[in-house]
């Protein structure tokens, strides 16, 4: 037995595949899945960042990078998943994001026969390791282990340029009516301590908790940071009424793409890079 580092995932020597879910239980296949539906959009990329686009033959809403995605045919989005056309695309294997999609539909995929994979990013440090196991799973090793080595060097070297700096103390808006931010588990969180940034909400017991505006402005951060959509108004935009607070007296209300910080991805590590060029700007001079 071949044991594989990552997420898991075991190749046996008759070729079965063995995946490690997310909730500890494992998944055998048979052999490498050549017919695979993801039921997030994270994971259609992650799949093609495995080398393993051709083998994906359905997605769901919001699928959009790279572009081959976008042409594939949908079967629903993270909250409604259309059974139905799932087991007409005949799939080899579901991927799913345990936290995000209906359990309920899960367990009914696999009561059709179905084989579902449920996985669970919550470190930019497993992103890799999520390459590295898709690429087992789907058969492309070779080209998903040389990936995954590449994203380990590229947060390695995040990681090594971005040490020793002083602590910039931020803000995540994750939107504004309501306001909503994140807790110091979320990835986004744990990525942005690469930066040396500390989340001002880090100790909230929520993920992603529902918060009021006197809090953000008791807390007064140094730095305001928000995702960017392209034609879409500047998240943080409101904040400007309120010049007590030093992000907005200094103009330091950062942007990031979107789609690139909001899903755990190899294009979070880039924006991971982004954000920390960004607080840079921010960053106090070492004393």
């Amino acid at each position: 037995m071949i044991a594989v580092a990552g997420m898991g995932t075991t190749q046996v020597a008759d070729s079965s595949v063995q995946l490690t879910q997310a909730g500890g239980e494992t998944l055998v296949l048979p052999g490498p899945a050549r017919r695979i539906v993801t039921l997030a959009p994270n994971l259609a990329e992650l799949v093609f960042a495995a080398g393993a686009g051709d083998s994906l033959v359905a997605v769901v809403e919001y699928s959009n990078f790279p572009a081959p995605v976008k042409q594939l045919p949908r079967v629903g989005d993270a909250f409604r998943i259309d059974l139905e056309r799932i087991v007409e695309f005949a799939p080899d294997l579901v991927i799913a994001w345990k936290s995000g999609n209906p359990q309920s539909a899960l367990q009914k995929l696999e009561q059709l026969g179905i084989s579902v994979w449920q996985m669970e990013i919550t470190r930019p440090e497993e992103i890799a390791g999520a390459v590295k196991s898709i690429s087992i799973a789907a058969g492309t090793e070779d080209f998903g282990v040389k990936v995954a080595r590449q994203l380990q060097q590229k947060l390695t070297n995040l990681k090594q340029d971005n040490t020793g700096k002083t602590t910039v103390e931020y803000f995540y808006q994750v939107s504004a009516r309501p306001l909503y931010t994140i807790n110091g588990q979320h990835i986004i969180s744990r990525g942005l301590e690469v930066c040396g940034g500390h989340n001002v909400f880090s100790d909230l017991p929520v993920l992603a908790p529902q918060i009021s505006r006197e809090s953000v402005i008791l807390a007064d951060p140094q730095a305001m940071i928000s995702p960017e959509t392209p034609g879409e108004e500047p998240g943080l935009s409101a904040w400007r009424h309120w010049q007590q607070l030093q992000a907005v007296q200094k103009g330091t209300m950062l942007y990031l793409p979107a789609d690139e910080i909001s899903q755990a991805t190899p294009r979070l590590l880039d924006s991971i890079d982004l954000a920390c060029k960004l607080l840079d700007g921010v960053r106090k001079p070492v004393q």
